[in-house]
């Protein structure tokens, strides 16, 4: 991963960063319909069928996260069910920004591209 992104936290605080799009912790994601999950014993690796883009998640928890973020209301509460804390989230939410912005995950109700 690169450098940290910005993140807009549910109450609306931006958490500093490198000036990348704003991820948004109080909306609903999903995995894009596009993507492909692969399980290695590392982690996991992404393509999206759209862009033909690969990912590697190089950490069990994220890929567990990115899998069940459409089960919960928002990426906040996705987070916390997995037992990320405070001190631990920045690393998680910068891991979801670099996701969204390369389309792997999306808001619930947007399209896939």
């Amino acid at each position: 991963m690169s450098a940290p992104a910005s993140a807009t936290h549910p109450g609306g605080q931006q958490a500093a960063g490198a000036g990348a799009a704003a991820f948004d912790l109080g909306a609903a994601w999903r995995l894009n319909p596009k993507v492909a999950v692969r399980p290695e014993p590392f982690g996991a690796l992404l393509y999206h069928f759209g862009t033909r883009k690969l990912s590697f998640l190089k950490n069990t928890t994220v890929v567990g996260i990115v899998q069940t973020l459409q089960d919960f209301p928002d990426a906040d509460s996705a987070l916390t069910a997995a037992g990320i804390d405070a001190a631990a989230r920045p690393l998680y939410v910068q891991a979801l920004t670099a996701l969204a912005d390369s389309g792997m995950i999306i808001r619930l109700q947007e399209p896939a591209q």
